[in-house]
């Protein structure tokens, strides 16, 4: 597989950023109401991503090591200052669905994790696919999350009515508790089909598919030792 396929790749699956990894879970939780947020929220960090990427990896060599910190998030804060102004501008309902939700992408982990952890030791195009990879498992999760939330609880798909009228909405999905079961529910499929991804191969000797697996971790450990 291509480095950069990889990296695509990766983000969408093996090291989604809110199936897998678990970052950046305060906008996933609290933007997820409905579809057209989670895909507005998630669009619009990945376009941070992107750039962010792209700036850090062509002055990784330039900015000291003592302040590379202030550097990525002074970078961060600047592109986070135009998406808003651009939402703002152009989709003034998702800005205001958003809320303050945007101004916080400044201190998302997902992308300061990514600045640090990729973007910083490695070229241009390959942190460029980088961030469109996290970006787009990012939106996806956010995606897949808003549409379960907003059909079970208010019967719409991105608010055009989609169940019978004779359908009783659950309005626990709408709401922080909906959130949490949604998240566990899309997390337990994940482990349930045998998808392999980072997370799992924790233990030498791991296909990385716990659902598949015949012994436990536990006894691997044991037999190591």
């Amino acid at each position: 597989m291509k480095p950069w396929v990889e990296r695509i790749y990766n983000g969408i699956v093996k090291e989604n950023p809110s199936f897998v990894l678990m970052l950046g879970m305060c906008p996933t939780l609290a933007v997820t109401t409905s579809a057209s947020n989670g895909i507005g929220m998630g669009l619009s960090t990945m376009a941070v991503l992107i750039v962010s990427n792209l700036i850090i990896s062509l002055v990784r060599k330039i900015v000291p090591d003592d302040v590379r910190l202030p550097a990525y998030i002074v970078i961060v804060a600047s592109l986070v200052t135009v998406v808003e102004l651009l939402m703002e501008a152009y989709t003034p309902s998702i800005y205001s669905a958003l809320g303050i939700y945007i101004p916080l992408i400044v201190v998302n982990c997902i992308i300061l994790g990514r600045a640090e952890a990729y973007a910083s030791k490695n070229p241009p195009f390959l942190s460029v696919m980088d961030g469109v990879g996290m970006g787009l498992g990012f939106t996806i999760a956010l995606l897949l999350i808003g549409m379960v939330r907003e059909l079970v609880g208010a019967g719409t798909l991105f608010g055009m009515q989609v169940t019978p009228e004779a359908y009783n909405p659950v309005g626990i999905f709408v709401k922080a508790p909906g959130a949490f079961l949604v998240l566990a529910f899309l997390v337990a499929i994940m482990n349930a089909v045998g998808m392999k991804t980072r997370a799992n191969k924790v233990v030498e000797g791991c296909d990385g598919c716990c659902a598949a697996c015949s012994q436990s971790c536990t006894d691997k450990k044991e037999e190591k030792a």
